[in-house]
């Protein structure tokens, strides 16, 4: 024990602790978002490893001094290598405390290094008990006034910190690596991370994956939208960490995906930061302050200036704020010939020119304030490409909103068929194998004319809510085709059992309405088409389905077209092997038999 404290002691007075930097990525905006400090002691050491360096400061009572000494020299590493984005440092709740951390010497130090508070990011772990909430928030409340960023650690590990995410709102939230190795082919995890998605909307917090190993986990929690992620995959930690996404990282974020949200149906034509870019020259780092100045001056319509070296951006000048400055007293002539850099953001919003209107919407939605007057930079493999502006971003927006909304069912909100026929045509072009499903209601119309239109309007939405329920949301496109016809896309595996349960779900909803009279018979007397009082079973479900393989159909028009027969044979109830029937509803499966898909075609070419 002795024999640890005294390496424990030498390492701290011979300054020997060295951190490594692990990256963060920002899925929304496919790039570096960050890195996270991670401290090493001497190569060596029996001390090296930080569980052992930690737990020996612990025994050692130096765990304050140990931080402290932690935080300085990942600070002094991270401006020393001009680390672009935000810097993730490790604390403990009892370290936030200590005096020596609220006593103005980390603002000192930031200012000699020229970091700007704005970014970093404090991170608490949860290695030790908090007992003094308030006295954590108020310290929080302290920092978070200078500009600093909160960051919780391992959601999930432990009840304590689903309690300091809800007292604390944390800018922040990093889900531990637990739920996030193997979420790919877990559906129980993948639904925790779901929840703690939710949560994050409600909160205004983004989330960080980490541990993200494999490429099946970094291709599922991109796609389910979670905004940020850390881990092997994506770069282990590095004295000298990479300053660009690895080639492999970049192509799992290009890869095709299908998206299945309404508003993204077609993710083929959606613009893109590039389509919002303008070329604005540059300043380079070394640029004076008078040099900035003049360029704001000569052009009256410059809001921004990006400040770039060697093709990549370091950081943003804002016009206002720049020449408010200079228009005080003695300010030209105190710092007009210095580095411009001393009046920047040091941490800009960049994203890759292929981030989508809704990654960005996203981003700037959640991030602070000063994003909004300043816009964004974008950037091609790294190297600057031009300045984007919020302005812009929201009138396109504004003018996809609108388009959608011609596209979406206004009863239901779901796609309809423009949407459907797109996401069928990139599933085709995709090569992807699935199923179409047409979904109609049986004796809908009686209903509805008996029963009024609200009545039938309320079956038609409860129908489209019971279809989202059995579709799985990573997998199924659901779309509705108007009246009472949706059209689901299936991927996943279980498909047909899906479609027993929303027949099932769909059956137990109507009994619910009706009253016990109705459902004892089974229907009910009304008049018919030619005004005659007669009986009219209950509403059911017909669905019919046909397997798509690939290869096997050319557009949608041919899979709508055989969806729909398999439609009407689910609807006759036919009794053969490839026909079932169920209290409340049918199911036909369409197995094609060799020659009926070009038979089709020729129907297809003599309709059009």
């Amino acid at each position: 024990m002795d024999d640890e404290a005294t390496e424990l002691r030498r390492i701290l007075a011979e300054e020997l602790l060295y951190p490594v930097f692990q990256p963060i990525i920002d899925f929304r905006v496919r790039a570096i978002l960050g890195y996270e400090a991670l401290i090493r002691g001497p190569e060596g050491s029996a001390l090296h490893r930080p569980d052992q360096l930690f737990a020996a400061a612990h025994r050692a009572g130096f765990a304050l001094e140990l931080e402290h000494a932690c935080r300085e020299a990942s600070l002094r590493a991270f401006a020393g290598q001009r680390l672009p984005g935000r810097l993730f440092l490790n604390a403990t709740p009892g370290c936030l405390l200590d005096p020596q951390m609220m006593n103005g010497h980390t603002r000192e130090l930031l200012n000699e290094l020229g970091i700007a508070p704005n970014r970093i990011v404090i991170e608490l772990t949860e290695n030790q008990q908090i007992t003094d909430m308030p006295g954590i928030q108020e310290a929080l409340l302290h920092y978070r006034g200078r500009g600093f960023q909160i960051a919780i650690d391992d959601l999930g590990e432990g009840f304590a910190n689903l309690r300091m995410w809800s007292e604390l709102r944390p800018e922040f939230v990093k889900i531990d690596k637990h739920f996030v190795h193997g979420i790919a082919d877990d559906r129980i995890k993948y639904h925790f991370v779901r929840a703690m998605q939710d949560l994050a909307e409600i909160c205004n917090a983004s989330l960080v994956a980490e541990g993200i190993e494999r490429p099946e986990d970094f291709a599922c929690i991109r796609d389910m939208g979670i905004a940020c992620g850390q881990g092997y995959f994506i770069a282990h930690p590095e004295v000298y960490p990479a300053r660009q996404l690895a080639p492999g990282v970049v192509a799992a974020l290009a890869q095709q995906r299908l998206s299945l949200s309404p508003m993204a149906a077609s993710a083929g034509k959606m613009p893109t930061a590039r389509n919002l870019l303008r070329p604005i020259e540059p300043v380079p780092f070394d640029a004076t302050n008078a040099t900035v100045i003049e360029r704001f001056e000569a052009d009256p319509e410059l809001d921004v200036l990006p400040v770039v070296q060697d093709g990549q951006p370091l950081g943003m000048i804002n016009r206002h704020s720049m020449i408010d400055r200079f228009a005080r007293p003695f300010r030209k002539e105190l710092f007009g010939r210095k580095s411009c850099d001393l009046f920047m953001d040091h941490a800009p919003l960049v994203v890759d020119q292929n981030a989508t209107i809704q990654e960005l919407a996203l981003m700037l939605s959640m991030a602070p304030k000063h994003y909004l007057f300043d816009g964004f930079i974008v950037t091609g493999e790294g190297q600057y490409l031009g300045v984007g502006s919020s302005h812009d971003l929201m009138a396109t927006i504004t003018e996809m909103q609108i388009s959608a909304a011609r596209y979406a069912n206004p009863l239901t909100q779901l796609p309809g068929n423009v949407p459907i026929n797109e996401h069928i045509d990139r599933m085709l072009t995709a090569g992807s194998d699935f199923v179409a499903a047409y979904i109609d209601i049986d004796n809908f119309k009686p209903y509805n004319d008996t029963f009024g239109y609200r009545r039938g309007d309320d079956v038609i939405q409860s129908l489209g809510r019971l279809i989202c329920e059995a579709a799985e949301e990573r997998l199924d496109f659901v779309g509705h085709i108007g009246g009472d016809d949706f059209f689901v896309v299936f991927q996943s595996s279980d498909w047909e059992l899906r479609c027993w349960q929303l027949v099932r779900s769909f059956a137990e909803a109507m009994d619910a309405q009706l009253s016990p009279e109705v459902r004892a018979r089974g229907g009910y007397m009304a008049e018919n088409r030619r005004g005659e009082i007669a009986f009219h079973p209950l509403p059911t479900l017909s669905i019919g389905a046909v397997k798509a393989v690939r290869g096997e159909y050319e557009s949608h028009r041919e899979v709508a077209a055989a969806a729909s027969a398999a439609k009407k044979q689910a609807k006759k109830k036919a009794k053969s092997a490839d026909s079932e029937t169920l209290l409340g509803g049918s199911l036909f499966i369409e197995r094609r038999r060799p020659g009926s898909i070009e038979a089709m075609r020729q129907v297809l070419r003599t309709i059009n």
